[in-house]
């Protein structure tokens, strides 16, 4: 008999089986369920006020899913801290813990890998080995704030992986730890990044989970953006700042651009005023990123000057713009 992961099941689906293949009755489905997500049971041994036979029909014909941590990264510059976390599978993925006026939050991987192949991201190095189960991503979230001894405020699906490559397992994700029963973090306290899928973004749109939105941008036009990300390729800007129009009006949410400033080739005050036509009329926010070298790439980023030049000239053409606060360098 093939044991399924309960921890991925919404309390829907988690009740239909509860009922129909165990024959218990429907508020050990809620049990269950809280001892999961609320109480972080690691094992079914743990769920007390179930009973032994149950607790039996369980082991035998389910499994929890729970990370543990391989390896911890404190920076001495501020309070971040990384995870590198451990799969049931020995695959390992990122977290990071990042200290904010508003309180915790964490930046959480959705794949092992990525496809993706942006020039500027270390994470596209190896390839994309597997996609995370939304158990396994909420099990980043669990184990996160166990190392930190306190709830988690926000989380940003921005660490390793493309969230809407994962597209089933991640609104399922999102859905569970926005639960009253669960972790019950506010969607609008969580934002995704995309490279810029259009077909998901528009789906995402209507699926009625209302976080931010985060577009990796990093260019002003196609020809800039085809160097940088193998994404343009096959969307190009137009269809995709559509998408992002489309996000808007569905949900009411402003759009955040993530932009990468790479010395010479994006961060001229010319690449901003372009950027600046683009994005004319649109509810959204630019968010200019000193580029993070990454020693396998030739890529560097612009020095303090041309940022802040960049900076100057989307603001003098009205965009909203800010430079991404830089946490945890050391490590």
């Amino acid at each position: 008999m093939e044991k399924i992961d309960i921890s991925s099941l919404p309390l829907p689906q988690l009740t239909e089986w509860v009922t129909g293949t165990l024959g218990e009755p429907k508020f050990r489905a809620g049990q269950i369920y809280r001892w999961i997500h609320q109480k972080r049971g690691g094992s079914f041994a743990e769920m007390t006020n179930l009973s032994t036979a149950l607790r039996q029909k369980l082991e035998e014909r389910a499994f929890l899913t729970v990370l543990a941590t391989r390896r911890r990264l404190e920076s001495k510059l501020d309070e971040t801290v990384k995870l590198l976390l451990e799969l049931p599978d020995q695959n390992c993925v990122e977290a990071v813990l990042m200290r904010y006026e508003h309180g915790l939050s964490l930046c959480i991987s959705t794949q092992v890998g990525c496809r993706m192949g942006c020039k500027f991201c270390a994470s596209t190095l190896g390839g994309l080995v597997r996609s995370l189960t939304p158990a396994e991503m909420l099990g980043e979230v669990y184990e996160a704030e166990r190392q930190a001894g306190e709830p988690i405020s926000s989380l940003v699906l921005m660490g390793i992986g493309e969230p809407l490559d994962n597209y089933d397992n991640v609104t399922r994700f999102l859905r569970l730890v926005s639960h009253p029963d669960g972790l019950n973090i506010g969607l609008r306290h969580i934002s995704l990044s995309t490279c810029g899928l259009v077909p998901q973004m528009k789906r995402f749109a209507r699926e009625g989970l209302p976080v931010t939105l985060s577009l990796s941008l990093h260019a002003p036009n196609d020809t800039i953006r085809r160097q940088l990300m193998p994404v343009a390729n096959a969307f190009a800007m137009e269809d995709v700042l559509d998408a992002c129009r489309y996000y808007i009006e569905q949900t009411g949410r402003r759009v955040i651009f993530e932009y990468a400033l790479v010395d010479q080739l994006n961060s001229r005050p010319e690449h901003a005023a372009e950027l600046a036509q683009r994005l004319r009329g649109m509810q959204c926010h630019v968010n200019v990123i000193p580029l993070n070298s990454v020693e396998e790439k030739a890529l560097r980023g612009a020095d303090e000057a041309a940022i802040e030049r960049f900076m100057q000239e989307l603001e003098r053409r009205h965009i909203s713009v800010t430079r991404r606060r830089e946490m945890g360098d050391d490590i």
